[in-house]
């Protein structure tokens, strides 16, 4: 409850600094600061240590798994200020609505994390997206901004409605909105409540594969996160795909789980799994650009993720939460290499060892992550994954496509590293200020970290 009221709170704080202060550097140090008092208040919350005690008569659920989902989305999100902020300042004048949209997307993550209520998801879920409708179209000035923002409120508006419907058909077959249904027809599986009750859970399927970009709901992603100005993308792509998932994987934990005995979840799952990773690895090959590049790769990033719902078991909750934080923190570092290049093309990268070689040292760690190389977090979180669907004693063949399709991804995302490594050219940066080298090497660093100890992130589920 801690980071779902302090989050609102501090949007707030940061609608009135902007009328407040009119210097954007101060803006970008109070959001920071916010930024870590949030981190400490959900840490506090996850021992118990709750300021505000609030009756939610059974819609919110606060658990050890969201709180600890909680804080690497606060956590990264730090990161993402540190690492980017003066770039957010360079978007346009509206510095100080930018965080405070930042702000609210996370008091819709945190909602997503401990909802135990259909209605709360759908409230989590626009409470999260309606922002990021706003600051993808923020550059006004870009065309492809704008594009990009219309196309995402109509598709976003689109799966809105999908959600819906679902929600109304799933009461109708239950009686109730309450995640552990208390069925009020006694022979729920023998007449129009089961139907009813299945029908809106496949509406809710579709609805969050259009949010977490599972193909085949994901056509919007590229233009998308093509068109948004580079510094949002970053956010889009990480924090705000993590939540979809966690929403995503308490959805089908509890309401699809208890009427796996009239649909095979399972070969659903499966079939969404390999038509992702088979739409994102494969269009990725043939990008010429590094943003699109990693559009895609977010597509296939997202295919990784649903292994989580297929086994449910104790290593895809574990999974998921490694995957969050070595996702999240891998993508931020690129993105945050990557708007600081005048050119977003493979050929841009060329040469760029010799020009800036910390920035290339830490970029090329970043992207052996996304890969799954190991010593880096990204191995183990795809490891975990794997992992799971091998704990369940089925869909071995599933892992056999997986890990396939892994070394796909390793073939586009080297040769980013050919292009700084191997190839002359003579890259266009913008000026590389010492405390953001100093930032993207500590952040390798603790990818490689992680990498080495993944139970630094896992011990916290337990302890």
């Amino acid at each position: 409850m801690n980071a779902i009221i302090l989050s609102a709170a501090f949007g707030v704080m940061m609608m009135l600094c902007s009328f407040l202060l009119k210097n954007k550097g101060s803006l970008r140090h109070i959001a920071s600061i916010a930024l870590l008092i949030l981190l400490v208040a959900n840490i506090a919350d996850t021992y118990g240590h709750t300021m505000f005690l609030i009756n939610t008569h059974g819609m919110l659920l606060f658990n050890r798994f969201g709180m600890l989902f909680n804080s690497i989305a606060i956590g990264s999100t730090f990161v993402y200020v540190l690492l980017t902020g003066k770039e957010i300042e360079k978007t346009g004048t509206y510095v100080a609505e930018y965080f405070v949209l930042i702000f609210f997307v996370l008091c819709g993550v945190t909602l997503l994390s401990s909802y135990n209520n259909l209605l709360t998801l759908f409230l989590g879920i626009e409470i999260m997206s309606i922002p990021l409708y706003i600051l993808t179209g923020s550059d006004k000035r870009n065309m492809k901004s704008n594009e990009a923002a219309l196309k995402y409120f109509l598709m976003g508006a689109f799966s809105t409605g999908l959600m819906l419907m679902g929600i109304a058909l799933t009461y109708g077959g239950t009686g109730t909105f309450n995640m552990e249904a208390v069925r009020t027809f006694p022979n729920i599986y023998k007449g129009l409540a089961s139907f009813l009750e299945i029908l809106g859970l496949l509406f809710l399927l579709v609805s969050m594969a259009f949010k977490v970009s599972a193909a085949p709901f994901h056509f919007w992603t590229p233009d998308v996160y093509d068109g948004a100005p580079s510094v949002f993308t970053s956010f889009m792509a990480t924090i705000v795909k993590a939540a979809g998932f966690i929403a995503f994987i308490k959805l089908c934990a509890v309401r699809m789980n208890e009427t796996s005995g009239v649909v095979n979840w399972q070969m659903i799952y499966a079939i969404l799994i390999v038509a992702t990773l088979l739409v994102g690895n494969i269009t990725a090959v043939f990008q010429q650009s590094v943003k699109r590049m990693l559009a895609y790769s977010s597509i296939a990033q997202a295919g990784f993720m649903l292994f989580s719902l297929i086994s449910l078991n104790d290593l895809a909750y574990e999974g998921i939460l490694l995957y969050a934080a070595a996702y999240s923190l891998a993508t931020i570092g690129i993105f945050a290499i990557l708007v600081k290049m005048k050119d977003i093309s493979l050929e841009g990268y060329n040469g760029l060892a010799k020009t800036q070689p910390a920035l290339a040292a830490t970029n090329m760690v970043f992207l052996l992550s996304l890969s799954g190389i190991p010593l880096t977090a990204g191995f183990f979180a795809k490891y975990y994954m794997l992992a799971a669907v091998l704990k369940t004693g089925t869909y071995t063949w599933l892992v056999i496509v997986g890990v396939l399709f892994a070394a796909v991804s390793v073939y586009y995302y080297f040769r980013v590293i050919q292009a700084m490594y191997f190839k002359e050219g003579n890259p266009q940066t913008e000026v590389i200020t010492p405390s953001f080298k100093y930032g993207v090497i500590a952040l390798a660093a603790l990818i490689i970290l992680l990498g080495i100890f993944p139970n630094l992130i896992l011990n916290w589920l337990y302890f």
